[in-house]
């Protein structure tokens, strides 16, 4: 059945006005034009839905009994046009992003308030997890963004922006690196490393740092997220490696970091999501914002 909401409109409107002609002027149509669109209702459903004589107009029983169904029909449609060009003009939504934890908490937190000063309306749903979890959940569009630690080479993924992260040793303030000179991967090798996950962004730009000068790290410890490294600096097991982005190497009053002087010690980091996909207004709103404060255009 091709029912047509025209006709379904001119039969509510007539029944609402109680008359044809102000019904007309109403829907912005000529009397005979809006008497065609009820008969042709008409003729679809096989049945009469408004008696029509020289002085009333009043639906017939089969008419008082559809009257709410399609006044449900209409406002629904109603609602889904008003949610859709609000969704447009960005005044709500949501923006599902997939993120390293070391953005989470630092660079993603302040663009998602800033943005919300201008676009209150508009919801985040954060996933904060390692790089090769990012990949996975923009790859498989559960989330609309991604800011992933290292190269990203997949024909799925398309990279927005790029921008780099030095890494830093973290260490107590009282530990003997704090008085080198600089920090090399010659002084890092003759220290116990409280090492990140080998699935983390960071693990793989250390290992390959290690690897390219020929040296090998003391592992004491190996952990998944940075507090967890940060707490086993503090307690005496080893020096750590995070990102200089990263809140937690600041969270930490006993504890101190420095850059590490070697450019083998950069984490690329980029902005992605789903190539060939269209991002909802807001996330592409976000997206534009985001990239202004945490990474430049790539290439």
């Amino acid at each position: 059945m091709d029912l047509n909401l025209r006709q379904v409109r001119a039969f509510v409107s007539v029944v609402q006005a109680g008359s044809f002609t102000r019904a007309a002027a109403l829907l912005n149509l000529s009397q005979p034009a809006l008497t065609v669109q009820i008969q042709r209702l008409e003729e679809m459903l096989d049945a009469r839905l408004i008696d029509r004589t020289s002085r009333t107009v009043a639906p017939t029983r089969i008419g008082r009994e559809l009257l709410p169904v399609f006044q449900k029909v209409l406002r629904d449609l109603d609602a889904v046009v008003i949610e859709t060009r609000d969704l447009a003009a960005q005044r709500y939504g949501i923006v599902r992003i997939a993120t390293l934890p070391s953005f989470a908490a630092s660079s993603l937190s302040e663009a998602i308030a800033l943005f919300r000063t201008d676009h209150p309306r508009v919801t985040f749903v954060i996933k904060d997890v390692i790089a090769q979890r990012v990949l996975d959940l923009v790859r498989s569009e559960e989330v609309d963004l991604g800011i992933v630690g290292g190269d990203v080479c997949d024909s799925e993924i398309s990279v927005l922006h790029r921008t780099s992260d030095n890494l830093h040793v973290v260490y107590p303030c009282d530990h003997p690196i704090s008085v080198l000179p600089s920090i090399t991967v010659e002084a890092l090798a003759t220290y116990p490393l409280v090492l990140m996950d080998p699935a983390t962004s960071v693990r793989t730009v250390v290992d390959l740092a290690f690897m390219g000068a020929g040296r090998l790290p003391i592992v004491a410890c190996e952990a998944t997220y940075m507090m967890t490294a940060v707490g086993m600096v503090r307690a005496g097991l080893g020096l750590t490696i995070l990102p200089g982005s990263a809140r937690e190497i600041r969270a930490e009053p006993e504890l101190r970091s420095r850059p590490i002087d070697d450019p083998r010690f950069e984490r690329s980091v980029c902005l992605i999501k789903r190539e060939g996909r269209t991002m909802p207004t807001a996330a592409e709103a976000f997206c534009t914002l985001l990239s202004g404060l945490i990474v430049h255009p790539a290439g």
